[in-house]
């Protein structure tokens, strides 16, 4: 895997060898973004049957890779999936077949974000038709790109595609609070690609929508409800706001395993993980002479709170919510994805 805790001033590439290996790089963020959470966990499953493939082993390993990151449903998703498959066969099978369900569940998650991007590239075309200008501006919050999942990502996919395809694009990249996933993961994923965009603080967007700098709102989520509230990064509900009182369409691209059917009050029931209040007062950088330090922000004895998520209700996705199997309105999800509404009603 790559280390995103090194990004964007290093490269380095970790090796997960156990299950107690897989925990600590979701827990500590080695790795990051709900479709690559999940696919690790799956990994890390398959990893813990080479140590004790017995049922209780099931369960107990699924149970300790869930809780390292309460709030992205894709991990509980992608553990339900291939330990409900190990529970149905022998023992001394589950090792190999775990490693071959991760692998099938990695190469579904790339071809799922590159299919979103199709869908979304659309929205670039209509933005630049409609504004008669010379660009297409999207401004993204927190990191939704290939760092995120296997390949491509979910709100960076679209903007990958539109590229591509020779559009002139350029991206707001809020930095993103506390721990700057936008300012050290989106942009460097975009220099990576070549794409045109600029880092502004995280406060700044309100005040380019209102200047008409913004075409639309473009993030991903950690857990979307039936209904269609989307949980993502602490700060894009914001985001929401200020689109919603300028008119700016704003849009969340997420796969289906990033919808939990099974609730429909985001602010109420999606669980808000609370991080160490260490991502607020520290932070790490390159300095002049080449060394990567970790300074302290804040006096020595004020206390910092970190909420890691917050939850934009469905009346805010003013865009819709960009899916691979197509655009629909936050409220209108059932539609995409009938079969799963119908499960739930019965």
């Amino acid at each position: 895997m790559i280390d995103q805790t090194c990004l964007p001033h290093a490269f380095e590439v970790v090796e997960l060898r156990t299950r107690a290996d897989a925990e600590r790089a979701i827990r500590d963020m080695v790795v990051r973004g709900a479709p690559l959470i999940g696919v690790t966990g799956a990994y890390g499953l398959a990893l813990a049957m080479r140590e004790d493939p017995s049922d209780s082993g099931v369960r107990g390993a699924a149970a300790a890779l869930e809780i390292t990151r309460p709030t992205a449903v894709n991990l509980r998703w992608a553990l339900g999936r291939i330990a409900g498959l190990l529970m149905r066969i022998q023992p001394a099978y589950r090792a190999d077949i775990a490693f071959g369900e991760a692998d099938v569940l990695a190469d579904e998650d790339a071809v799922t974000c590159e299919t979103i991007g199709r869908h979304g590239e659309q929205l670039f075309h209509d933005a630049l038709a409609r504004s008669g200008r010379d660009r297409v501006d999207v401004l993204t919050h927190c990191n939704a790109g290939w760092l995120a999942a296997v390949d491509w990502g979910t709100a960076l996919a679209p903007i990958y595609k539109a590229h591509r395809a020779g559009l002139p694009v350029h991206v707001w990249v809020d930095e993103t609070r506390p721990r700057n996933q936008g300012a050290s993961l989106t942009a460097w994923e975009l220099t990576q690609e070549g794409v045109p965009h600029t880092v502004i603080v995280d406060n700044a967007g309100g005040h380019l929508m209102q200047h008409g700098r913004v075409d639309f709102v473009l993030v991903g989520s950690d857990r979307t409800t039936r209904t269609g509230d989307v949980c993502n990064k602490i700060g894009t509900y914001l985001k929401a706001l200020a689109a919603a009182d300028n008119g700016v369409p704003f849009y969340a691209a997420l796969p289906l395993s990033t919808i939990d059917w099974g609730i429909s009050d985001g602010v109420g029931e999606i669980p808000i993980e609370q991080r160490g209040e260490d991502e607020v007062t520290h932070m790490r950088g390159l300095t002049a002479d080449g060394r990567i330090e970790t300074v302290r922000l804040t006096p020595v004895g004020s206390p910092a709170a970190n909420w890691a998520f917050d939850v934009t209700p469905a009346r805010l996705i003013t865009g819709g919510i960009i899916t691979e199997r197509g655009i629909a309105g936050a409220s209108d999800l059932a539609a995409l994805f009938p079969e799963h509404a119908r499960a739930r009603r019965r």
